[in-house]
């Protein structure tokens, strides 16, 4: 009784729905052995089980308690309580004839104690799920003792489930000897290191699931004889190879789970004798071939996804003879032909995906009518032309949840759309839909909907538009790339993200925008609207992530965005091109998340805005053609900018020299990588709640778009990579040298100093430059030679040197060959290839390099020599930034060598 009455009892202290509190019928005078949950020995008496699993336990236990007094006790269940993120107490030890134990799912914290390792008997041991499934956040920590003492006595076990338990460790070996082992489940447990091939040869193993451990690696083994497994789940590791042709061995697999993780070449012919499989989920791997024509054979399949593949050729007609499919996933391949008329065999299907393929020909959308369970319909991104029928009533018509059409060359909203009652998700995006959005269209899934897109289109209106869109649950609308010529329609106060960028869009912002308490993302850019920014919009909501206002015409000074006491979300601003006056607001300063500014083209003026330097995730800031004047003083701490990756001051009054101080503090070039698993592009991912049962409305990503000027043409690009390293300094009045130290900047990609008062000699430091892919220096007052050294820089593609005073033979060889004259134009005392004049002297003239180590102040004599901007490497050759228009175009580089290389503005007076 001491044991029941040291707990609350709490029915949220257990999530399943048939918990109930068995200790209430525990009473002091009746037989223990008859209690609920209690279990004895019909001999000696003696209590040999307790089975409390969700009852509404709320509490602790301390190792006083009365439970290890049970020195008898061979199965202990405490799981799916509550035990108040108490520690598992070390007495359990002591329990020494215990078999089974589970203490999962019991907000147990903490350590691991090493007492449970003398539980020589367990044959079941179970600790998973003490997590917080909202954040993640593990509860249990196995370091010591670490995985290898904890099971090193353990060697009868059965079944061992740690999921969910922070393992930080590779898997040991010694676990490949417990021949009894029936089931492991490690499921993201922050394993590293090699998976040990011998676990998937243990004679009695069935169910193996070590998923979502990044780190962990490993292979498949060649399976020389059949094996008891039934599940097999490696999602989400760094497991790699091929599936051997003995996968066949595993006949009785009823599960197998690798997606997402590096698998490769095609999909063995012997998958298909796996009869036994109802689940196959190869998503996310780098598979290529045919769907092989064994798979027909698989007809217990429920769940069958090859998404996100290289998969080739057609759909097979035969997959509508696995008519037990209720997921049928084909996404993202490169799939071509006609989508077969037999897939409307699938009755029980639920989700079809087969979007972001080459599919094409024309595709009547009555064959999914037959469908009467198909709730997730995505077609869209293919070359698939939509026929609809004359329907007009709703019995026929499926009741879609998730509906993607996009690019499917509708060129009106479907009919059958207006008897759509329960979507969550619709996409009807970059078709060629033309006129106004109908008047029913505001009757459509009124209560249901969260996402609408139906972006690039030719939308000029709506019909009967009403004063707030009806959708009362919608968090996405992204209604932008159209040719909206009517006022700014209002979202209702559940709106997450609002885009009506790239329209004609007239009026002012109403003020009924601040009070979007929901609202993360607000882009209302490249419209024709106009007015002042409502000073509440900036202090009203803290939700607030990205706004983007460029190309517009507001006028008037920056709101405060970030009060002192608001915590502001705000990471990206963006405001350029429109007719902003007066000065940045130091209210800046309080948007602690910030990692953007785009200020470009306004008539902003003032003394360079250090005070910004202290955010702590600035990575751009982009300054140019406003009034910015003055000389840029030393920063008042070393770690100023210390992120920032991109700076744009161009096209301002600055003077004095340049701001190198600030510059040579970037720890951002220290520390810039690419990432393994592939392109990463700077942007802002945020999660928000909401009711939908489809599981895709959760988070939202917008990444960074950002405008660069040269000569006076803006280039605008929609993705930036997390690697871009990019300074332009030009068309101001900076003068005095350029250091040597920034040839410890190893991670640019751009530098362009052009169209200053810059003299001195070119650094021949700056060959450190291992990507840098343009150098303009030009329209300057430097001398001296070319640096022979600059022939090192292997990617560069665009150079410019032009009206300077420079001397000597021009670099010959590499990629200099490819520069043509114009590069060197205004140096008369220049000579060699691409120009007319030939040098005296066909030697090359002494290398500045080794000036400078002759030189007794040569940096490279001193101790102390900086090398803060250091070394960074991984940029994919030639790509740093995604263009708009990459497609278009042979490589996004290009744009470098028509803007950067042929930048030729005059040199302007100084202003006042």
């Amino acid at each position: 009784m001491q044991f029941k009455d040291s707990f609350v009892i709490n029915k949220s202290a257990s999530s399943f729905e048939g918990a109930y509190p068995k200790v209430l019928q525990w009473n002091s005078g009746s037989n223990c052995c008859l209690w609920d949950g209690i279990d004895c020995d019909e001999e000696t008496g003696h209590v040999i089980g307790l089975d409390l699993g969700s009852s509404c336990l709320f509490g602790s236990i301390n190792s006083s308690s009365t439970l290890f007094t049970l020195v008898h006790l061979q199965m202990l269940s405490v799981a799916d309580n509550h035990f108040n993120f108490s520690q598992i107490p070390a007495a359990i030890g002591q329990l020494s004839s215990l078999t089974f134990l589970n203490l999962s799912s019991s907000a147990f914290y903490g350590q691991v104690p090493l007492e449970i390792s003398n539980l020589s008997k367990l044959s079941s041991l179970d600790m998973s799920s003490n997590y917080d499934p909202d954040t993640g956040e593990k509860f249990l920590l196995l370091r010591n003792p670490n995985l290898k003492t904890l099971v090193q006595n353990l060697s009868g076990l059965e079944i061992l489930i740690l999921s969910y338990v922070d393992i930080s460790s590779d898997i040991p070996d010694l676990l490949t000897n417990f021949t009894s082992l029936t089931t492991l489940h490690l499921r993201e447990c922050e394993l590293y290191g090699d998976f040990p091939p011998e676990l998937f040869q243990l004679p009695n193993l069935q169910s193996l699931i070590v998923q979502f451990n990044e780190n962990l690696t490993g292979r498949l083994p060649e399976f020389r004889q059949r094996s008891p497994l039934t599940t097999l789940r490696l999602r989400g590791t760094k497991f790699f190879g091929s599936l051997p042709y003995s996968i066949e061995k595993l006949d009785s697999l009823d599960m197998l789970d690798v997606k997402y993780c590096n698998f490769s070449g095609p999909i063995p012919f012997s998958l298909g004798k796996l009869t036994h499989l109802t689940y196959l989920n190869l998503k996310g791997n780098n598979f290529s071939g045919d769907i092989p024509s064994s798979l027909r054979n698989l007809t217990h399949l429920t769940t069958l996804s090859i998404g996100e593949n290289q998969i080739t050729g057609p759909i097979p007609l035969w997959l509508g003879n696995l008519t037990k499919l209720s997921k049928l996933s084909l996404q993202d391949n490169l799939l071509h032909g006609t989508v077969p008329q037999s897939l409307s065999m699938l009755v029980n299907l639920e989700k079809l995906n087969i979007r972001y393929n080459n599919l094409g020909g024309n595709l009547r959308f009555d064959m999914f009518f037959n469908m009467k369970n198909l709730t997730h319909l995505r077609l869209g991104h293919n070359n698939l032309s939509l026929i609809f029928g004359e329907e007009n009533g709703n019995a026929t018509v499926s009741k879609f949840k998730v509906l993607h059409l996009g690019s499917c060359n509708l060129r009106k909203f479907p009919n059958f759309l207006r008897h759509q009652n329960e979507l969550e998700l619709l996409t009807l995006g970059g078709n060629k839909i033309s006129g106004k959005i109908p008047n029913w269209m505001w009757n459509t899934s009124k209560n249901t909907l969260m996402k609408l897109h139906v972006s690039n289109n030719f939308l000029t209106g709506f019909d009967q538009i009403p004063a707030v869109l009806p959708w009362v649950n919608l968090g996405l609308f992204d209604i932008s790339s159209n040719m909206l010529r009517v006022e700014l329609p209002i979202p209702p106060p559940s709106i997450a993200r609002y885009d009506v960028s790239n329209n004609m869009l007239t009026g002012e912002i109403p003020p009924v925008f601040c009070n979007m308490s929901s609202l993360h993302i607000l882009d209302l850019s490249d419209n024709n609207l106009g007015g002042i920014i409502p000073q509440c919009l900036g202090n009203s909501s803290s939700s607030l992530s990205v706004l983007n206002l460029r190309n517009n015409s507001f006028h008037g000074i920056i709101p405060p965005l970030c009060s002192s006491n608001n915590a502001s979300q705000l990471k990206m601003i963006d405001v350029s091109y429109n007719q902003f006056q007066g000065k940045l607001p130091r209210s800046l300063s309080n948007c602690l998340m910030l990692e953007a500014i785009v200020v470009s083209n306004n008539q902003l003026h003032g003394s360079f805005p250090s005070w910004l330097g202290s955010l702590p995730n600035l990575k751009l800031l982009i300054l140019h053609r406003n009034g910015f004047y003055g000389s840029i003083e030393k920063p008042k701490q070393d770690f100023y900018f210390s992120n920032l990756q991109v700076l744009d001051l161009s096209s301002n009054n600055f003077t004095g020299e340049l701001p190198s101080q600030y510059i040579f503090h970037w720890n951002a070039l220290n520390s810039i990588k690419s990432n393994a698993n592939g392109l990463t592009y700077m942007g802002a991912n945020m999660y928000y709640s909401t009711n939908s049962t489809t599981g895709y409305d959760t988070t939202i990503e917008e990444r960074y778009r950002i405008t660069i000027m040269s000569k006076g043409v803006a280039t605008y690009f929609d993705s930036i990579q997390d690697v871009f390293a990019f300074i332009d300094l030009s068309d101001n009045m900076f003068e005095g040298e350029i250091s040597d130290l920034f040839g410890n900047l190893k991670a640019l990609h751009s530098l362009n100093f052009s169209n200053n008062m810059l003299t001195g000699c070119i650094p021949s430091s700056l060959w450190n430059l291992s990507e840098l892919e343009s150098l303009d220096l030009s329209r300057n007052n430097l001398s001296c030679h070319i640096p022979q050294e600059l022939k090192q820089l292997g990617f560069l593609s665009s150079f410019n040197v032009s009206h300077n005073n420079l001397t000597g033979p021009i670099p010959q060889g590499k990629q200099f060959n490819a520069f043509d004259s114009s590069s060197y134009d205004g140096n008369p005392e220049l000579c060699g290839d691409p120009l007319p004049k030939k040098c005296g002297n066909s030697q090359s003239p002494p290398s500045p390099f080794e000036d400078y180590r002759k030189d007794s102040k040569s940096i490279l004599k001193k101790d102390w020599m900086f090398i803060l901007a250091g070394y960074i490497s991984g940029l994919v050759v030639g790509v740093v930034l995604a263009d708009i228009a990459m497609e278009k175009t042979p490589g996004w580089f290009h744009w470098f060598v028509d803007v950067l290389s042929e930048r030729r503005k005059p040199r302007r007076g100084r202003r006042t």
